[in-house]
């Protein structure tokens, strides 16, 4: 069995393929069969013994990566994987993502940010409805990327006047007045996820003049202490590193026209076993309170890649611990 899908722009198959086809061997690895690329066209044969669903799959594929090439200048491994991922969690085809998303679409810098799982949409819906979220979940679904891109659509959209980006140092033996230079190059080593995330969005000239306007503010959490925030969006990162101190204190700093976006893995702490994490303390107590939003992730949600999956499943599973 085979199919095959017609590009109406050869730009579009470009991206889709990638650089020198790139691309090509990453889909057949996730389609289990093979691509070949004539003209304007490419064709997929299975290689397993399934009766149409390779083909299926293939061409539902190839329909939302055709609707990514029209937004993007370069489509990677990641986004291919999100697309893949999207599809294996039954979001349905394209059409249907358009229609029941589009009120969810996050727009940056002239990209187009949507959800890519159920979770992920209502995390997005919970970051439009509620003044403070709590995301909780395992590494690569989207917590710390969909609260960047959020936060950068507010500000930039003039709903909010400055992000601030804090993480809670965790010191391991070394404290940070004995480090070089000044406070942000200290907490940049710590901030640099975060930045990965804007940089995917805005061009490093941009985030560097926002910067410098006091649109983008980074500090250590122990800087929050006794400031109020105010007109602006703050993402509280790995915060499953916070003492309960710490994030009752970073909690009570919001005013009535800020919004809080909290993240964290709480199987990833790093605090002393004597100590109780201020993300899993929150979670339980702050649940029914009005306004909060909780959203928790889990490995089904993993949009990074295939094998960050496998390993979050394969701790799940382990016995030795």
């Amino acid at each position: 069995m085979s199919s095959t899908i017609v590009f109406e722009q050869v730009s579009q198959m470009q991206r889709v393929c990638g650089v020198n086809d790139r691309n090509i061997p990453y889909i057949e690895l996730l389609l289990n069969g093979e691509l070949f690329v004539h003209g304007n066209s490419i064709t997929y044969r299975d290689t397993t013994d399934r009766e149409g669903s390779g083909d299926a799959i293939f061409t539902n594929l190839m329909v939302r990566l055709k609707h990514l090439s029209e937004q993007r200048e370069d489509i990677t491994e990641p986004e291919i994987f999100m697309e893949y991922q999207a599809l294996q969690g039954g979001s349905g085809s394209q059409e249907d993502l358009d229609s029941n998303q589009r009120e969810m679409t996050i727009a940056v810098g002239g990209k187009s940010i949507y959800p890519k799982s159920p979770r992920q949409r209502k995390y997005m819906s919970l970051m439009k409805e509620h003044q403070l979220v709590f995301s909780i979940g395992p590494a690569g679904t989207g917590k710390t990327f969909l609260a960047i891109a959020y936060a950068l659509g507010e500000v930039l959209g003039g709903r909010k006047q400055k992000i601030i980006l804090t993480r809670p140092v965790v010191e391991a033996g070394e404290s940070l007045g004995f480090l070089p230079g000044d406070l942000t190059q200290k907490i940049g080593p710590y901030l640099r996820p975060l930045y990965d995330a804007m940089e995917f969005l805005l061009p490093p000239a941009i985030i560097k003049r926002l910067e410098d306007n006091g649109a983008v503010e980074t500090a250590p959490l122990a800087y929050m202490r006794g400031r109020s925030l105010n007109n602006a969006c703050v993402i509280l990162d790995e915060a499953q590193n916070t003492t309960t101190e710490q994030m009752k204190m970073f909690l009570t700093r919001l005013s009535e026209n800020s919004v809080a976006i909290v993240t964290g893995d709480i199987t990833q702490v790093d605090l002393p076993r004597n100590r109780t994490s201020g993300l899993v303390h929150a979670a339980k107590i702050l649940q029914n309170v009005p306004g909060i939003g909780f959203i928790e992730f889990n490995s089904t949600d993993v949009v990074r890649s295939r094998m960050v999956q496998r390993i979050i499943d394969a701790y799940e599973k382990d016995t030795y611990r």
